[in-house]
């Protein structure tokens, strides 16, 4: 059966790619092709794509790099005492995954890189430490970070202003050749399972790559919803949203699922196919295959954790892993809400009510709730800042789902993957926040309140343990109505002047009610029996709010205090 959506008579049949038949195979229209157009120059009016000159920045970094690792490998080797002829076959490879190997990467990325090594060179001491001490000495290498004790370890730097994520994996051969295949399962012959993961984001990107049926479309589809996704505050993999693979794994999905289709029909059928997916129903682009090399591999039947997941991407490359493991409830609720306003906005588009630049409109996070949580962090300088913000920003995730267990889920959380920064403040600073708001349909009764002082408190305490804490080190967590949001949250250093509330067609349509500012969210109670409870007397808390000025404040965060002081500094309020 032919869609009426464009004649596939002409066009040939394409082998199925995916776990499923496609939905259709139908081509273009002439309109298609030309909204496509549109939809590119759009992108490139947008900055998306480095210029010629910052690509061959890119190649020459990552050549010079390459010959760094190689030195490295072959220093080692001298030192442990092998012979000359080994040295001289030393080596070391440098790949390159995510964003850049994807082809979808805009100026200014990072680029993610692996270097693979000879069996005898670890990733602890000769990586973590001989290697850093070489990169800490060279003055084109700047704001050098390792994280060993990532779930995959990583070292971050910048070269000559280019930022790097390098990881390493040492593999089973005593001399790695130039022409090494990672993507071949050999590669994962003896090796624990940290190296697996460090291999993978190759390994995934290659089999990506070979599993969509017109790669260039892929990429601008990919580069189109990792655009939109940032606008609409849904990309973020540590903070329990979709990080880069995740997205690219979603759009070669659909991909696969409408072969001959351009990019501007692949947006749209994006959202029309994720408003309707039934989580947690697993997104795969191939059937998941054992092998007798024995690591885990994503299977609900056999292991319960994988029950526990609301939102599987399964990785292609095996072993096949649950690349979206960190999505709450919390966070796929939000999900839901932007793929709405995704799928209504492309609806509008296709209809000519709309042009592309209404589906990249940004989300107004401090006009959505009535009620946030305001994370600052602070430190004496830039760099404690850096590696106490990681730390702090890899648990935000976990004080999520805290809430989620100790309301019983009636209490929901957005954490927006953003960070600012209070540029007054005397200390390095940067503060996150999180939308609260009542489970909708939930029945509460009139005065009851969410108390979540322990569930802070314990949050804190798993933040302090942080096993490199410096003295000015220090995290407050606060508890702010819409209108003491502090003014620096705002671009211009002032609130946008709120339109009126008026009735939205999205809301009453999808029967969603989610809007973001003034089309996403709508605010439809004006008395509200939620409440959050973070201070023990009630009555000074109701005082207290009376007595606050209906203009931005922001938490007074003194600077360098001691750690064991700093849990007096809950700042609380009281939902009214």
């Amino acid at each position: 059966m032919v869609s009426s959506e464009g004649s596939s008579a002409l066009l040939p049949q394409a082998k199925q790619q995916g776990v499923t038949k496609p939905i259709s195979v139908s081509g273009p229209t002439e309109t298609d092709v030309q909204r496509s157009l549109e939809l590119e120059k759009f992108l490139v009016d947008a900055g998306l794509y480095e210029s010629k000159e910052e690509a061959a920045r890119r190649e020459e970094v990552l050549g010079r790099i390459g010959q760094i690792v190689k030195d490295w490998v072959k220093q080692l080797t001298r030192l442990r005492g092998y012979t000359d002829q080994m040295v001289e076959d030393a080596n070391a490879v440098i790949f390159t995954f995510g964003s850049y190997r994807l082809g979808v990467h805009g100026p200014g990325a990072d680029i993610d890189t692996l270097c693979v090594g000879p069996s005898y060179v670890n990733r602890d001491e000769d990586f973590f430490f001989i290697l850093h001490n070489i990169l800490e000495e060279m003055e084109e290498v700047t704001e050098l970070q390792p994280v060993p004790d990532a779930h995959v370890p990583v070292m971050r730097f910048k070269f000559d202003g280019i930022s790097i994520d390098l990881l390493y994996a040492s593999i089973s051969l005593l001399v790695v050749p130039e022409d090494v295949d990672i993507s071949d399962v050999s590669v994962l012959y003896n090796v624990d399972e940290p190296t697996v993961r460090s291999l993978n984001g190759c390994r995934v990107a290659d089999q990506i790559l070979k599993l969509v049926p017109n790669v260039e479309h892929f990429r601008t589809t990919l580069r189109c919803l990792k655009f939109w996704a940032k606008r609409r505050g849904v990309y973020s993999n540590v903070t329990g949203f979709l990080g880069g693979v995740n997205w690219a794994l979603l759009v070669a999905r659909v991909c696969q699922l409408y072969p001959n289709a351009v990019p501007s029909m692949l947006v749209s059928r994006f959202f029309r196919v994720y408003t309707q997916w039934r989580w947690p129903n697993p997104v795969m682009l191939c059937a998941i295959e054992e092998d007798e090399l024995g690591f885990s591999v994503w299977d609900p039947r056999r292991n319960p954790r994988d029950r526990t997941h609301h939102m599987p991407i399964i990785t292609p490359a095996y072993p096949c892993m649950n690349s979206s493991y960190n999505v709450s409830t919390s966070t796929l609720r939000v999900m839901m809400e932007q793929f709405q306003f995704g799928n209504k906005t492309c609806e509008e588009i296709e209809l000519n009510k709309a042009q592309w630049s209404a589906l990249f409109e940004p989300y107004f996070f401090f006009e959505s709730y009535k009620n946030y949580l305001q994370v600052d962090i602070v430190a004496a300088d830039v760099d404690d800042l850096r590696a106490w913000k990681g730390w702090v920003e890899s648990r935000l995730r976990q004080l999520t789902l805290m809430i989620e267990r100790d309301t019983y889920g009636k209490l929901q959380c957005h954490p927006y993957p953003h960070e600012y920064v209070d540029t007054s403040k005397q200390c390095s600073h940067c503060a996150f926040f999180m939308g609260l708001q009542r489970k909708e349909g939930e029945i509460i009764e009139e005065g009851q309140q969410f108390d979540i002082r322990g569930t802070v408190d314990e949050f804190r305490h798993s933040i302090n343990m942080y096993m490199f804490w410096k003295p000015g080190m220090e995290i407050y967590v606060s508890h702010v109505r819409r209108r003491q949001v502090p003014s620096y949250v705002f671009p211009e250093g002032y609130k946008r002047s709120r339109p009126p509330r008026l009735t939205n067609q999205l809301s009453h349509e999808d029967g969603e009610g989610c809007r973001a500012g003034s089309r996403e969210r709508q605010f439809k109670r004006k008395k509200d029996p939620e409440r959050v409870d973070l201070r023990q007397d009630k009555l000074e808390k109701r005082q207290s709010i009376r007595q606050q000025k209906e203009v931005s404040v922001s938490p007074e965060i003194p600077c360098h205090r001691s750690a064991s002081t700093s849990q007096e500094h809950l700042v609380s309020g009281l939902w009214e």
